[in-house]
């Protein structure tokens, strides 16, 4: 069987409410367009219904499956099951609640057809796009990461954390594999090995919109991502992605 030219990996965790409407608009854009596709959900040790409506989308669709993690895990770790076990040619992630409509994945893989080799959702290089914005305070905190990203990993983006980002394959077969961080500190990791592997990274801007029910508690979880930011250093000074990257050129 071909591999398919897109796989689209949704991190999910009780996502009952939203994730059968999320699937059926990402089928409806991929049929319209023909898309030769895959859709993995992840499932991230829900306690609801997410993967009981999964697999009922599943076995009336061959483009869907579903992974399950083993428990709770994070975020990241979710994306990087999905991603190490798509076939895709070009791989995309989104948050579950497509706070960026799953068609502006094409404007993410235009740039890789321009020749980026990482093509990653800003929500601030044209912020008219954004149809709700996020709440004032949650707006800040993204400025202080961004600025701190600056300072200690070197990371110049508008935006970091947009969880809309894709990849060639190869790329992503180059950073998955080395990414270590399972939670929220999992996307400045991966832009911080793409430009330790000299990858190309474009930076696209995306329509966007704020939606109720986020999981992420601004004190725990900003806490949390400035540790990890700090973690993401130590592990490049002490050698942990460079052997990372050792194993990879080996295989």
């Amino acid at each position: 069987m071909p591999a398919p030219t897109y796989s689209i990996v949704l991190p999910a965790y009780n996502e009952s409410e939203r994730i059968a409407s999320t699937i059926e608009k990402i089928l409806a854009h991929a049929n319209q367009h023909a898309w030769k596709a895959e859709i993995i959900v992840v499932n991230d040790g829900s306690r609801d219904d997410t993967a009981q409506i999964v697999r009922q989308y599943a076995s009336k669709n061959s483009m869907l499956q579903l992974i399950e993690n083993p428990g709770n895990r994070g975020k990241g770790f979710s994306v990087k099951n999905g991603m190490l076990h798509a076939n895709g040619e070009i791989l995309l992630f989104s948050d579950a609640d497509l706070s960026s409509p799953i068609a502006e994945a094409d404007k993410l893989f235009a740039a890789i057809c321009d020749g980026a080799q990482v093509a990653i959702g800003s929500r601030w290089l044209k912020t008219e796009l954004q149809i709700q914005r996020q709440p004032f305070y949650r707006q800040i905190f993204g400025r202080i990461f961004n600025l701190a990203l600056h300072v200690v990993l070197g990371l110049n983006f508008k935006d970091t954390q947009c969880g809309f980002k894709a990849f060639t394959r190869s790329a992503a077969m180059k950073l998955f594999p080395a990414q270590k961080i399972e939670r929220w500190g999992f996307d400045p990791e991966l832009l911080y090995l793409a430009k330790r592997f000299s990858l190309q990274v474009a930076e696209v801007p995306v329509a966007w919109s704020h939606r109720e029910g986020t999981r992420i508690n601004p004190l725990r979880d900003g806490i949390r991502m400035l540790g990890e930011m700090f973690l993401i250093r130590w592990n490049a000074l002490t050698g942990k992605y460079s052997a990372a990257a050792s194993e990879e050129q080996a295989s």
